[in-house]
């Protein structure tokens, strides 16, 4: 089923994103951690590519097993940064040879060391777009940046070059995680003006650690409200009273959201399966109404 069809619907739909494993050694423990969140009923589970393609040969196996084996629609990520051009067919042609409908395609984080870009990759993410586009008869996700792009100076530019990529042929947009809902807000209201008008996931990160918060600042440069400042302050050197602290506040984003008319939530597990099972029963009575 293609993704697009679902989020169409007038209900609400939560989502799962989770990640290959690093090594072939952890695939196990990987799959087993899909497995309990494809336990939790989500509309679909994305996959990820890995930092510079690293885990990529795995996205395709795990997104085939997800939907042909546990029975949840899968998303493939496809990054092509890291990835010449005519290794990026063949990745498309296999993810089609297994039937995967459903492709969320991104740039990618350069590779360190290379010299970006070269001619027989491609640049930007409309490009990969519309390769995909001519592809075959894929649902096409990608990323946008409520905060902007950190590689754009001016928002103005930002929301210039996401409708450029909507338009090459993108079926729905999933957020850089924030944690300021009415930066999601504002970031709805500039995009719809700009004639912007596919579904947008808004993506929830759970922060339930100090490290985690550090890591998630390094890779998007995202803002962090007070409140959650106060809270890491608090919380952060007890790690049972953190997590349980990070599952509330990811919540509490997830109630307003659904509070103010948002339909679809995308959620970052980094693979922990008690901490998204967490969310949905905290969400249990609520994604009813």
């Amino acid at each position: 089923m293609k993704i697009i069809d679902r989020l169409l619907e007038d209900k609400i739909h939560i989502s799962f994103e989770v990640f290959p494993p690093k090594t072939d050694a952890g695939y196990e423990k990987v799959r087993s951690a899909i497995e309990q969140i494809a336990g939790l009923h989500p509309s679909y589970i994305s996959v990820t590519y890995g930092a510079g393609g690293g885990t990529s040969k795995n996205t395709a196996k795990i997104a085939s097993y997800i939907r042909d084996e546990l029975g949840v629609e899968s998303l493939a990520h496809l990054t092509c940064a890291s990835s010449t051009k005519a290794e990026v067919q063949t990745v498309i042609e296999n993810l089609k040879a297994l039937g995967i409908e459903n492709i969320l395609a991104l740039r990618g984080d350069i590779p360190e060391g290379m010299v970006f870009p070269s001619e027989d990759r491609y640049h930007y993410a409309y490009e990969l777009v519309e390769a995909i586009r001519r592809s075959g008869d894929f649902c096409i996700g990608a990323a946008c940046y409520p905060e902007g792009h950190v590689e754009n100076e001016h928002k103005e530019d930002d929301i210039k070059f996401l409708k450029q990529k909507v338009d090459s042929g993108v079926d729905f947009l999933t957020t850089q995680m924030f944690f300021d809902n009415d930066i999601h807000y504002n970031f709805l209201y500039r995009i719809r003006e700009a004639g912007i008008t596919v579904p947008v996931l808004p993506g929830i990160m759970p922060i339930t650690s100090a490290a985690q918060m550090k890591r998630s600042q390094e890779l998007s440069g995202t803002v962090f409200p007070r409140r959650f400042l106060a809270m890491l302050d608090r919380f952060g050197d007890h790690p049972k009273a953190m997590e349980q602290a990070g599952i509330a506040y990811a919540t509490d984003q997830i109630i307003d959201l659904l509070a103010n008319g948002v339909k679809n939530i995308h959620i970052y597990s980094m693979n922990k399966p008690h901490i998204a099972a967490k969310i949905m029963e905290n969400l249990s009575e609520v994604i009813q109404c």
